[in-house]
């Protein structure tokens, strides 16, 4: 018989095998609970202690990794709560800078309502102010003063002192209701006042503004002049109840009833 090696050699075992064989011995007898008793004095000499074995390295490597991932599960969850914690504190912020921003509209509107409210009031005030029809003028010729100048026998009206061309103002506000000759008033304006009563300023040189025509307190509405039964420039101003002639009032009282020192 032919051998392909020398009698009596044997090839020793790889050392994969060696450790494979040695790995499952020791798994098996740990399993049986008899190491002691079975290993004897040989393979205790010949193996080293278990502590030292692959078998308590896969173990403890088990538990670094075990450990790796739970610390890396709590990396997770406390970067999972800051996250929390941010996007809660943004969303607070943008709540309040909401919450500002619509005060600040409130308020800026609130602003405007008032500055609204105070010019209606201002031009309300205006509206029901009056002013005397010249400005910085004085009555030459008073209220009922007799004469035969006048057809009535007195004065139906006050004459402001006025040289021709001097702007005529409306004395309070009101609707144009005559607006050209009026006889021995010349060219005449009446306006018919918000409160009911009539103006008429006669007179004039020129005339500026039309029947319908609403005008206001101060407005200028025409010229002085010496048109009409005159003999010299100035402003014939009379206060009536109606439009018609010989409803008239005291015009001087009339406008400091509503706050005009003549």
């Amino acid at each position: 018989m032919a051998f392909t090696r020398a009698p009596g050699k044997h090839r020793r075992p790889g050392r994969v095998q060696r450790t494979t064989t040695r790995n499952v011995g020791v798994a098996a007898l740990t399993t049986t609970g008899v190491l002691g008793t079975l290993a004897g004095p040989a393979l205790a000499a010949e193996e080293p202690a278990v502590e030292q074995t692959g078998l308590n390295q896969i173990i403890t490597l088990g538990d670094t990794v075990a450990d790796q991932v739970d610390a890396q599960a709590v990396a997770q969850q406390q970067a999972a709560e800051v996250a929390a914690v941010k996007k809660k504190a943004q969303e607070e912020a943008r709540k309040a800078a909401a919450e500002k921003a619509e005060q600040e509209r409130a308020a800026a509107k609130e602003r405007e309502e008032i500055k609204a409210r105070a010019a209606r009031a201002a031009e309300r005030e205006r509206l029901n102010a009056y002013v005397a029809p010249i400005n910085g003028s004085y009555i030459s010729t008073g209220y009922k003063t007799g004469g035969a100048v006048w057809s009535s026998g007195s004065h139906t009206g006050v004459d402001f002192h006025a040289a021709s061309g001097t702007a005529v103002l409306a004395v309070g506000s009101g609707t144009v209701v005559e607006a050209g000759w009026g006889g021995a008033y010349g060219n005449n304006i009446v306006i018919k006042m918000n409160d009911g009563t009539y103006t008429q300023y006669g007179h004039l040189s020129s005339i500026g503004v039309s029947v319908g025509q609403t005008v206001t307190p101060g407005q200028q509405i025409g010229l002085s002049g010496a048109t009409g039964n005159v003999t010299g420039a100035h402003l014939h101003f009379e206060a009536r109840t109606t439009a018609e002639y010989g409803s008239d009032i005291d015009p001087a009282a009339y406008l400091r009833s509503h706050g005009v020192n003549v």
